[in-house]
């Protein structure tokens, strides 16, 4: 499979990085200047090297990569991918890109596994808290371990995601879930808080 990827930052580095070790290609990644087509695939840690060392721009990825292409502006859609990952912290997704991606209703009526990005990007806030977990009781858990325990996370969400949808009779419908199964973690915080 091939996989387009908005965004270049951690959730964006982490889950290209994933995707290889799963056996998928990541041919885009984007910052907020423009994006980067490697049809051999993202170098991850020419990516690493760039973003999290350098804190340079993605115009440096040519240079480890020269049969790569930069292009100004936004486009990271426009490649034909199997799987798209929007990946950005925000406005990654416009109605011109859901176009040229096809759009959210029409994928679901044909059929078309759709998670929406507030389900792919729990992760990156999964992640946060466990390393503030780690932080609070001063362990150190190793790479794998913490990807251990988001793999259950991201299990669990798809899990209620698909669930919440059953139970509204909007079965497949991820979107659906993953908005009332959202809402119903919302509620279940504002209870034991005694707001409601």
């Amino acid at each position: 499979k091939t996989i387009a990827v908005s965004g270049s930052g951690n959730v964006a580095i982490y889950a290209t990085q994933k995707a290889f070790q799963l056996g998928a290609k990541v041919v885009t990644v984007s910052d907020s200047n423009g994006w980067v087509y490697d049809p051999e695939g993202i170098d991850v840690e020419a990516l690493k090297e760039i973003k999290e060392v350098k804190r340079a721009r993605l115009t440096e990825y040519k240079n480890y990569r020269p049969n790569s292409e930069y292009h100004e502006g936004r486009g990271v859609w426009s490649v034909k991918v199997d799987i798209a990952l929007p990946c950005a912290t925000q406005n990654e997704l416009h109605l011109e890109d859901a176009k040229m991606l096809e759009a959210t209703q029409y994928l679901q009526q044909n059929g078309i596994l759709f998670a929406p990005g507030k389900a792919a990007n729990a992760g990156g806030v999964a992640t946060s808290a466990l390393e503030m977990s780690q932080n609070s009781e001063r362990l150190s858990w190793s790479f794998e371990e913490v990807d251990s325990k988001l793999q259950g996370i991201m299990v669990n969400i798809c899990h209620n995601m698909a669930d919440a949808a059953k139970r509204y009779d909007a079965e497949g419908n991820y979107v659906m879930g993953a908005n009332i199964a959202g809402f119903e973690k919302v509620v279940e915080a504002m209870n034991a808080q005694g707001i409601v």
